[in-house]
């Protein structure tokens, strides 16, 4: 594909728009709405327009939509990604206006989900619109993912579309976030355990001491927090350190009792030089300190939950070459990045599959109050995309 970077017209824009309000008037909080609504939207305005979709399933339960439009000749398919469930509203009464609002005021969508990622949803539909009359004449093929299980940490929409045999394997992933001045191209891994804390219950009131596991597990968390982790240069250049957070703590019930158990969550974001072995083997040091220091009936248990690895795209590589030199030539001063907080990316990493996690619209509000897409740049931002996908479609060498 040698077409350059063009802008859609006004009414593509205005459409793309319109989409991503009828999505975000269809509340679809992650693990607390019906997604239903929102996705049965999406399937119509797919089937008016001729796009075959699919949904997607875990274990008997609905977690997304795959649309796909293959070309006419052989090559390497792509895949666009962009979560169609929500954080939670928080506080309503703390937004100026309703969390469902799906209006446009001041050139801003407005709503939870505008810009966390209903209108990346809305303008990958349109990409997928765009292109599918040229299906023939293209190498590969696109999907377009919409995940209604992202928010909910539990990615099923991703992991369902990596475990469907019908589902062409992606060479590479573009997830619409948001955010203009960077293209995410890489992002800290993660592993997480709970640790179980015991002790001997007593009465609260009792004349013998009873050192419950509540204060067990203040004195682990103080030795989690005090845990000392290399700050040092990660040396395949890997420009964040890994972190560890003590981000839960449940146990304990009324006054009267010192509890027996009490559980603590741990969440380690690691890196190439600090992987998941690295935490792991660190967080059970921690627990025999405190085993060792402050003796239980028990041993601390550590259960590990989740684990996902970092990832990090090489200067040059697929799909974040594409999407870089897409965004430059637009004119955006735009620059790759690796973010701190872990994302799709991580999960499709460990399947071999390479990603961006981020480029969009700027935003306010992202996952707190009064959430708000800026409409502005929708245009220059949709054509970056479709430049980007152009070119990978291009792309179908080795």
């Amino acid at each position: 594909m040698s077409e350059k970077f063009r802008l859609p017209d006004r009414a593509w824009v205005a459409s793309v728009v319109a989409l991503a309000a009828e999505l975000v008037r269809r509340p679809s909080r992650g693990g607390i709405d019906d997604c239903e609504p929102v996705l049965r939207l999406l399937e119509d305005w797919l089937a008016a327009r001729g796009l075959p979709c699919r949904r997607l399933q875990e274990d008997g339960v609905l977690v997304g939509l795959l649309v796909e439009i293959t070309g006419g000749r052989p090559g390497r398919w792509w895949a666009l990604d962009a979560c169609v469930d929500t954080a939670p509203y928080g506080d309503e009464s703390a937004w100026s206006f309703p969390p469902a609002a799906g209006d446009v005021v001041d050139g801003r969508l407005r709503g939870r989900g505008a810009a966390d990622s209903k209108l990346a949803a809305a303008m990958f539909c349109h990409i997928a619109a765009d292109l599918a009359p040229r299906a023939a004449e293209l190498p590969g093929g696109l999907a377009v993912l919409l995940d209604v299980d992202e928010h909910t940490g539990g990615f099923g929409g991703a992991r369902a579309y990596l475990a469907d045999p019908a589902a062409a394997r992606p060479a590479g992933v573009l997830i619409g976030y948001p955010g203009l001045t960077d293209v995410v191209v890489g992002g800290r891994g993660l592993w997480r355990a709970t640790l179980s804390v015991h002790a001997r219950a007593g009465h609260s009131g009792s004349r013998r001491g009873v050192l419950g596991a509540v204060s067990r597990a203040a004195h682990l968390v103080r030795l989690l927090d005090a845990a000392h982790l290399p700050d040092e240069d990660d040396p395949s250049g890997f420009p964040l350190p890994p972190k560890l957070s003590v981000t839960a703590v449940h146990g304990g019930q009324g006054f009267s009792v010192t509890p027996d158990r009490c559980e603590v969550n741990v969440d380690v974001r690691t890196t190439p030089a600090f992987g998941a072995e690295d935490a792991e083997r660190l967080v059970r040091d921690v627990a025999a300190a405190l085993d060792t220091e402050l003796p239980g009936p028990r041993p601390t248990e550590v259960t590990p939950v989740a684990s996902w690895p970092p990832f990090r795209l090489a200067d040059g590589e697929q799909p974040g070459a594409a999407l870089l030199g897409a965004a430059a030539e637009a004119g955006l001063p735009v620059t790759a990045k690796t973010a701190g907080p872990s994302n799709i990316g991580n999960l499709l990493a460990g399947h071999g599959i390479a990603a961006t996690a981020g480029f969009g619209v700027p935003y306010e509000g992202l996952h707190g109050i009064d959430e708000r897409a800026d409409l502005a740049q929708l245009p220059t931002v949709y054509g970056v995309y479709r430049r980007a996908v152009l070119t990978l479609l291009g792309d179908d060498g080795g």
